[in-house]
């Protein structure tokens, strides 16, 4: 036997956190917070937002997916002989909608983590 251990006693493993029951805890944690982060994308998933450009004249609603799943033009805007500014109507209005997503898929995922700056997500 080494200095300083009596018979019968193991040394202590594991750490401070208990060892394998504060290792366990962690890995249940980890799958409730994987269970919410799928939960949460689902239902982000079916969210929409609507994004507008020349003062409405173009709307776009983007869904939680990105995937741009309506776009309207009013006819007043629509010029044969300058396509050009509704071809930038139309990227500005599908852009902020990108951009809209991007901000509430942020905002719910913060959330979740606390603020935690956590890779891929």
């Amino acid at each position: 036997m080494g200095k300083g251990m009596k018979a019968g006693k193991r040394p202590k493993t594991g750490g401070a956190r208990g060892g394998k029951k504060g290792q366990m805890a962690q890995i249940q944690q980890m799958q409730a917070m994987q269970r919410q982060m799928e939960q949460m994308q689902a239902e982000l998933e079916e969210k929409e937002v609507t994004a507008t450009a020349g003062g409405g004249v173009v709307t776009a609603v983007v869904s939680g997916k990105k995937e741009l799943t309506s776009l309207t033009i009013q006819p007043e805007v629509i010029d044969p002989d300058d396509a050009e500014t509704l071809q930038d109507l139309v990227i500005a209005a599908v852009n902020e909608g990108m951009r809209q997503i991007d901000e509430l898929t942020n905002d719910e995922y913060g959330k979740l983590t606390g603020g935690l700056n956590i890779p891929g997500m």
